[in-house]
């Protein structure tokens, strides 16, 4: 209203104004009391716990700080089944073997036992050597102790297998044959020594990694026969060898032999029937003959056996 706007009507309500305050005063806790109640509580007045402070990001840590940090610990690994890989005989388990076959080897790997009773196991019982490989043992002096070949006079060819079924079959009959390309290469080498020089054939099997074995060229090429005898249909032809080495011998023993007609390549990047100079074929023999091996192919001849039957 008009008459609170004067100076009069002000100082009237400024007194007004203090007479509250100071009723609100006389409610309000004197601060020593606030005090004395807080000093009187104790722990277990507060049934709930205070929540742990969150740690503050400080920023990226050094690698002192990291590294000494305590280490997580590891998931703890699933439990293997006792049986797991396990058949009377032995334990085992499977494993990748070269080739691309799945076999039974001592030394070179294992291959599973089919059968619903054992799935994926494996029996690492050797059978016993089948009756056409000691036979071939004993009529053939492979791996001989002493190097006694005409290497000086000899010529030396690269020999690619497609697959390790040849190489059986190849000891099994002293037989083999090449592409219609590598059979007249070959025979040319034939035809041009007259049989007066040797000529050694080192065999690999594609993707191996590794040598398997030495043989002897010991007839020119017959291209009118198909022995039916190898593991495809497509190869014919046919002329005799006598194997001589039959051991694997690793891609690094050899790798350092470089053929300077072959663009100076390792003996070990050759393709089927690549000729090596005779100074380079003559290191190479005489690596494979004191190479100390440990597995062959014979250590499958057995399975080799069974998939031709």
């Amino acid at each position: 209203s008009e008459e609170n706007h004067g100076p009069h009507g002000l100082e009237e309500q400024s007194s007004g104004i203090n007479a509250e305050y100071g009723a609100v005063l006389q409610q309000t806790p004197d601060i020593d009391q606030v005090t004395e109640s807080f000093s009187n509580l104790k722990p277990t007045d507060n049934p709930e716990p205070a929540p742990a402070p969150v740690p503050q990001d400080t920023g990226p840590k050094s690698w002192a700080a990291i590294a000494s940090q305590p280490a997580k610990p590891k998931p703890k690994p699933e439990p293997v089944p006792a049986n797991f890989g396990m058949k009377p005989g032995g334990p085992g388990g499977p494993v990748n073997v070269r080739g691309g076959g799945v076999r039974w080897s001592r030394a070179r790997g294992n291959f599973p036992q089919g059968g619903p009773e054992y799935q994926n196991v494996i029996d690492t019982r050797p059978p016993p050597p089948p009756a056409v490989l000691e036979r071939l043992k004993s009529e053939n002096q492979y791996n001989p102790r002493e190097l006694s070949l005409d290497l000086k006079n000899a010529r030396y060819f690269v020999i690619k297998s497609y697959s390790e079924d040849d190489i059986h079959r190849s000891i099994k009959y002293n037989i083999w044959t090449s592409t219609e390309h590598g059979n007249k290469r070959l025979n040319e080498a034939w035809n041009d020594t007259k049989n007066k020089e040797p000529i050694y054939l080192v065999y690999s099997v594609n993707g191996s990694g590794h040598f398997c074995g030495v043989a002897e060229m010991v007839s020119g090429v017959d291209t009118n026969v198909c022995t039916g005898v190898w593991s495809q249909d497509k190869w014919k032809g046919k002329f005799d060898v006598k194997w001589i080495y039959v051991k694997d011998v690793p891609n690094n023993q050899l790798r350092h032999i470089k053929l300077e007609n072959n663009d100076n390549k390792p003996v070990t990047n050759s393709r089927d029937t690549q000729e090596v100079p005779r100074d380079k074929g003559l290191q190479l023999m005489r690596i494979i003959h004191d190479y100390k091996h440990s597995t062959s192919i014979f250590d499958d001849f057995g399975h080799y056996e069974k998939r031709q039957d």
